[in-house]
């Protein structure tokens, strides 16, 4: 019989000095899924910019009455947490939802990110998204 595979190592929450930017303890290469490819991306994407780590603040017009100054917190300023547990149903977002898949983009940029629902209803989007505290995008 076949030895049963190794389990996989369990993800260090620091990253030791030899994997990482000295200066940022950032990995060294970044993987991003942006729900229309998958891409490495140097740590670079992270390193201090024009505004925070971002070339320029977020739009000045969000979708859904999404808050602007709490958006350029998150995106910018930020490489620890998202917005607050259930911040999209305070917004009109559940209620622009549709069953045919909707395109969301970077706020900085503009460029598109995801695509959802994909492979799953509305209604199903929405509780994924519901039970997770924000949108759920796979």
């Amino acid at each position: 019989p076949t030895a049963a595979p190794k389990p996989r190592p369990t993800p260090r929450p620091t990253i030791a000095p030899t994997d990482a930017d000295e200066a940022t303890q950032a990995p060294t290469a970044l993987r991003i899924r942006s729900g229309y490819a998958m891409s490495d991306a140097d740590d670079a994407i992270m390193a201090q910019k024009a505004h925070g780590t971002c070339p320029a603040p977020v739009q000045a017009k969000l979708r859904w009455g999404c808050d602007r100054d709490l958006a350029d917190d998150i995106c910018c300023f930020n490489r620890n947490y998202a917005e607050p547990t259930g911040y999209a149903w305070g917004t009109s977002w559940p209620a622009d939802v549709t069953e045919a898949p909707q395109d969301y983009y970077d706020p900085v940029t503009g460029r598109p990110l995801f695509r959802a629902p994909v492979g799953r209803s509305r209604a199903d989007f929405l509780a994924e998204s519901k039970a997770h505290g924000w949108p759920s995008f796979r």
